[in-house]
Parts: structure tokens; sequence; C-alpha cells
């Protein structure tokens, strides 16, 4: 039997009762909430610059959660969002047969995204994950307006109407149709905008993205569009009738046989 005290010495101290590892490496956990009128982005930004400042060598900083998806698809927002507006000209090119429709029916998405970012900071959310979902979902929302005002113009144009005559009368007959649908995915977006409870944070950030984008995009798409097709317009549409026409064909009277 020797004693334990002849083998070594014992000295009482604190220590941690277990040791955090993250990314197999020790490590402490940073939670916070976002302060009213800051942004996700900045407040990583923040994070970045205390880091550098406070921490020595040999110590770094990663994120996980929202934050961590957040800053790993801040890429690639930026290419799916150009593969979503690409593919939605394609598609439309191949419609109209044309390029220059297309890029009439194109402006009515930056007009949206202005309204989906002043609804996100009225209500106080940030850029992030979810309110980039929406604002690619909004893409193809909003481009229906003025597919609606582009292909009845043609139409019109191809019966042998004037241009001018042709997209103010389009203008008006498809006002009812576009205040309609809009208003139809505003009022189911607004459950969303709304929600509370678990998980609320990320459907409020789609729905007033939604709200936001396809209320101020609708008002400024029913003025915007006309105007862009006027100034950029073909002069003659494929199959038009070429015969002189004085009044459009509705103000013309009928002729019984």
């Amino acid at each position: 039997m020797i004693p334990l005290s002849s083998l070594v010495k014992v000295h009482e101290g604190v220590s941690p009762r277990e040791l955090n590892h993250f990314g197999q490496r020790r490590s402490a956990t940073l939670t916070a909430n976002l302060a009213p009128d800051y942004s996700l982005g900045q407040a990583l930004a923040f994070l970045d610059e205390a880091s550098t400042r406070v921490l020595g060598s040999g110590y770094t900083t990663d994120l996980n959660g929202i934050s961590r998806e957040f800053r790993s698809s801040q890429g690639a927002l930026v290419v799916v969002f150009v593969l979503a507006l690409l593919f939605i000209f394609l598609v439309l090119a191949a419609q109209f047969e044309s390029f220059v429709d297309p890029l009439i029916i194109m402006f009515s998405v930056p007009l949206s995204m202005i309204g989906a970012l002043l609804a996100l900071k009225w209500s106080g959310g940030s850029l992030n994950v979810y309110s980039q979902i929406g604002l690619i979902t909004l893409v193809g929302l909003v481009t229906k307006h003025g597919i609606l005002i582009v292909e009845f113009t043609n139409q019109l144009r191809q019966r042998g109407w004037d241009m001018l005559d042709a997209l103010v009368h389009a203008s008006s007959q498809r006002l009812r149709p576009i205040l309609m649908t809009t208003g139809a995915m505003v009022l189911g977006a607004v459950p969303l905008a709304l929600a509370t409870g678990a998980g609320s944070e990320s459907r409020r950030q789609i729905g007033w993205v939604i709200v936001g984008g396809m209320s101020l995009g609708t008002l400024l798409t029913i003025f915007v569009v006309p105007t862009v097709y006027a100034l950029l317009a073909r002069k003659a549409v494929p199959g038009a009738n070429t015969t002189p026409v004085d009044a459009p064909p509705a103000a013309q009277p009928a002729h019984e046989g």
C-alpha cells in the first residue's frame, strides 16, 4: 500500500463542467437578437470587425443557424436571381417570338423589388434567407402584369389597330384582371405577414415581401409597362393586318350578311 501523496500533489481548483466543441475545436457560443433597425448582414459585418479587433492569433469565429445559411447563400442568391431572370426572359421570348417584348415585361421586376424592400423595412424585417426566397418568388409573380398588357396589345395590333390605340385599350381592359389577381395574391399572403407563434419569423419575412412587392409593383407597373412599350415596341408585329383601319374594330358598325 503506497499513499497517494507520495506519487502526486493535489491542488483544488475550478474548471468547466464540459468543454464545448464546434468544428472539432473548443468553442464558446454567442447568442444574440437583432436590435431594431439593424439587419442580419449588418450584425455579421459588426461581428467580423469586432472579432478581428478583439481576438488574438489562433482564435477564429464561425456561424451557425440562420446566420450560417445567410452567409453561405449570399453568393448563391445572386446566381439564382440572375438564372431566374434569364429563365423567365427565355420563356417569354419563345412565347412572344421576340426579344423586345420580354424586355418590356421585365421592367416590372425592379419596381416590385422596391416595394418588397420597403415592406421589409417598415415591418422591421431584414434581408435574410427567407426574404431572399420571397424575392425570387416575386420575380415570377409580378411579370404576369406585363404579360397581360403586352399580349393583348399585340393581338389588337395584329387586327390592324394603331399602336397607341391598342396600348390604351389593352391597358384599360386588362386593368381589372390585374387588380383581381394582385388582390388575391396579396390577401393570400397577409396571413403569412401577420403570423405568430413558432416559426413565424420565417413566414413573416416571405409574407411581407409578397405583400409589399405585389402592391407597389402592381401600382407602378400599370403606368411603367405601357410607357416602355410605347418607347421600345416593334413598329409592326408579325401577322398584322396590313389593311388600313380608320377606327378601332370595337367602334366599327356591324354588317349583317
